[in-house]
């Protein structure tokens, strides 16, 4: 910390928080007494307005951005202004390093006295080439940055193998509330139904086509909700037709975080069925930590890093297996008690370690540090 600071001011840039639940977050790095946060967001992000669900005890910046919804070209006209007015011993760019945005901040870094430590934060776990500009950028950002913060293994493994030797730290981006995704009795009258939720984009690789599949082999007493929207939503309510399920299918639109909790209480079991594409996998699956949170037993597909956020807290199948994930539906559907054990299990896991706390001190802890590299410590 620098000579005469009392407090180590750190500034936040990032679009991910315009979604109100993940700004629980901020509020509880800034409850760490050594921490003075200012966190900089737009006021929207591809259709989604920022929500100010959790803003105390730090400052709230809502700065313009341009090229909105273009994750690589996005940035923020004012960036250098804001920096220059907080005067940030840390700079924390919650965005990949690739990105127009992230390089951009990191130059508008460079450019204040005293220079502040800068960190980006990366969930690219498949080791990609990216064309110019952007390769450039990218290059440029892993030279200049002093730290990084990474949502699984694989991602530092990928960044290790792109030549970045400052230190990586595994940290999940956001974690859960666990007093507002909580779990809640349910309604006597829902104990005749099985119900099976999905919440998430409606596009190829996330593997819904396999999920309606396995629902069609469960009793008629199953209901299944499918909670978002996307490109692929026509073909899935053909599907569900096709297969003589659609009475017993629910497509719900987009659902706000603020309201997620009440969704997830409302199933028996919730299925992230996720397939590996060429240029991508499951970078983490942040709906089934908020489906464990709420105490509902999950199943996902072993793509990416999902089967490692599940653990033994939950049950997993090979990609497109469709006769094991409907066998692990049958089984939960038919075993109440073996339901209560995994939603238990689940719940515990979170609170050991996916908690917005334990984030958010983990978050602290990477600052501290680079904090005590300038300092020399």
């Amino acid at each position: 910390m620098r000579s005469g600071d009392h407090r180590l001011r750190v500034s936040l840039l990032s679009k991910a928080l315009v979604v109100g639940a993940y700004q629980r977050k901020c509020e509880l790095i800034a409850a760490h007494s050594d921490i003075e946060l200012t966190v900089m967001s737009p006021p929207a992000w591809a259709g989604q307005r920022l929500e100010q669900a959790h803003t105390h005890g730090y400052a709230l910046r809502v700065i313009p951005i341009r090229l909105n919804g273009h994750f690589h070209l996005h940035h923020y006209p004012t960036l250098g202004a804001e920096l220059r007015q907080t005067s940030p011993c840390i700079l924390h760019v919650d965005e990949e390093p690739y990105n127009l945005a992230t390089w951009l901040a990191i130059r508008q870094a460079e450019r204040l006295r005293p220079r502040p430590r800068v960190l980006f934060f990366s969930w690219q776990n498949i080791l990609r080439r990216y064309p110019p500009p952007f390769r450039q950028m990218e290059r440029d950002v892993l030279r200049r940055a002093d730290a990084a913060i990474v949502g699984s293994a694989e991602a530092r493994i990928v960044w290790q193998a792109k030549g970045f030797r400052k230190p990586i730290y595994v940290i999940p981006q956001f974690g859960v509330d666990e007093d507002f995704f909580r779990p809640l009795p349910r309604p006597a009258e829902a104990a005749s139904s099985f119900v099976v939720g999905y919440a998430g984009r409606l596009v190829v690789e996330k593997g819904v086509d396999v999920l309606l599949g396995a629902f069609s082999r469960l009793p008629p007493s199953a209901r299944l909700v499918i909670a978002g929207s996307g490109p692929a939503e026509p073909a899935l309510r053909r599907m569900a037709r096709q297969l003589g399920i659609a009475e017993r299918v629910t497509f719900r639109p987009f659902i706000p975080s603020t309201q997620m909790p009440a969704f997830y209480q409302s199933l028996d079991a919730f299925v992230l069925p996720s397939r590996t594409r060429p240029g991508w996998k499951e970078q983490f699956g942040r709906v089934l930590i908020e489906a464990m949170a709420c105490g509902v037993p999950v199943v996902a597909s072993r793509c990416g890093e999902a089967p490692n956020v599940v653990g033994d807290a939950g049950l997993v199948f090979d990609e497109e297996d469709i006769a094991s994930l409907a066998a692990h539906l049958g089984q939960l559907m038919n075993q109440p008690q073996r339901r209560a054990l995994l939603a238990q299990r689940g719940r515990a896991r979170v609170i050991e370690r996916y908690t917005m706390r334990r984030i958010a001190d983990q978050t602290v802890d990477v600052y501290r540090a680079l904090a005590g590299q300038e300092d020399g410590a």
